[in-house]
């Protein structure tokens, strides 16, 4: 059969993208969480888990957090734009990019996040602030190579429970797609995407940031013109 006559339908979009100046200002970030946490938790004994509210746009107030929000707008217009190029008839058009909330999370001593999806926005990112480097992360007895990534569950996953597996729906066989955690590292995705956090456990804590995003055209809804670049 000729390969015109197949067709491949609902890829799943999935953006990867690397921060230039991770090294320094990923450095300050650390310092601007430990400060925020301290302040959420005093009084409190230290947890294997904690997460931020998700306002820290309005928390945080400083020029390298800007060029870190810029980053993301930036690669989010990138990956749309070439997510979204055969439902769009023109050229990409010039796009409102809002975040609806911005958070940071931290964990170890084995803790997950269990699958989940996001609501109320088109796409969500996670940026890699800190984790244990590749060969020592890896290198846990019990999670192994699996080790704080994080894991992506494609459309079909639900599908697959007692369903029939032979060679031709070998395409299935593979309902899930883990990324590894990198320091300075942005993983964009659709809302709609199911994904998890799996066990991290390392000698520094694993650190990210997450956000969710609504995107429209310049013309649309005025309520979308925070970070917006036309």
């Amino acid at each position: 059969m000729a390969a015109s006559n197949l067709m491949q339908l609902w890829p799943t979009p999935l953006g990867i993208h690397r921060f230039a100046k991770a090294d320094e200002i990923n450095a300050l970030l650390l310092r601007v969480f430990a400060a925020l946490r301290f302040g959420d938790e005093q009084g409190q004994a230290p947890k294997a888990f904690y997460a931020s509210r998700d306002d820290l746009l309005q928390r945080i107030q400083l020029p390298e957090w800007q060029q870190l929000l810029r980053f993301f707008v930036d690669s989010l217009r990138d990956t749309v734009a070439a997510a979204n190029q055969r439902a769009w008839p023109e050229a990409a058009p010039a796009m409102q990019i809002a975040l609806r909330g911005v958070w940071f999370q931290i964990s170890n001593q084995a803790v997950h996040h269990d699958v989940h999806t996001h609501g109320n926005c088109s796409w969500s990112g996670v940026y890699c602030v800190q984790v244990d480097g590749p060969a020592q992360r890896r290198s846990h007895q019990v999670l192994g190579a699996h080790n704080g990534v994080t894991r992506f569950y494609g459309p079909h996953f639900n599908h697959l429970a007692g369903a029939y597996a032979d060679f031709g729906n070998a395409y299935l066989q593979s309902p899930h797609l883990d990324v590894e955690p990198v320091p300075g590292q942005l993983v964009l995705f659709p809302s709609w995407l199911a994904h998890q956090a799996m066990s991290y456990q390392g000698s520094l804590d694993r650190v990210i940031l997450s956000f969710n995003a609504s995107i429209h055209a310049a013309s649309g809804n005025d309520q979308l013109q925070a970070y917006a670049r036309t």
